[in-house]
């Protein structure tokens, strides 16, 4: 079987440019961070992939957004059998088929992903900073006014469930706790 698997890092984004008239018998589509393993799509392919099988990857930071993961999963593909493609890269790795030019591009080119997503991250701590220094950044407006605070905190003492609480007041629970005796 032919697998594609496609990421975009938001719910907004789209895939459309992903593998553009690449032929699957099955497609695989997340719309969550690369930055770390833990993607529902992605777990799922990784269960159903079966010895003989291919991957389509658009780029590999579609896969992964750090070398380890990258390599990792390369690697764990390799390992049941499969073969898996990038496209953009003109990159295969096939399970009986070693390359170490290969290997080593894909290595830089995991490493280049990971100093972007590194260089991106700074950058926004750093406009941060500045806001805030500026007065211009205060954090997230309040979920609650201060009268809806002191009732969480009445319905807390009262011994009413988080989960409740969260509901009644349309909040998740670590919003619930960030609140208690406030």
């Amino acid at each position: 079987m032919i697998f594609n698997y496609k990421r975009v890092s938001t719910i907004s984004q789209n895939t459309e440019r992903q593998l553009l008239n690449i032929p699957c018998d099955r497609e695989y589509e997340d719309k969550i961070s690369g930055k770390d393993r833990n993607r529902p799509q992605l777990e799922m392919m990784m269960g159903n992939i079966r010895s003989g099988d291919v991957v389509n990857v658009h780029s590999m930071d579609r896969l992964a957004r750090n070398t380890r993961d990258l390599l990792n999963l390369v690697e764990e593909i390799n390992n049941k059998g499969c073969t898996i493609n990038f496209i953009k890269e003109n990159l295969t790795f096939s399970p009986n088929k070693k390359d170490p030019y290969q290997q080593l591009m894909m290595t830089m080119l995991g490493a280049v992903a990971t100093l972007e997503r590194e260089l991106i991250n700074q950058r926004v701590r750093e406009g941060v900073a500045l806001a805030r220094a500026k007065g211009k950044y205060k954090g997230g407006k309040n979920k609650l006014s201060d009268a809806q605070v002191e009732e969480l905190n009445e319905m807390h003492k009262q011994g009413i469930a988080i989960a409740k609480i969260a509901r009644h007041f349309s909040i998740t629970r670590p919003t619930v706790y960030s609140y208690i005796n406030k």
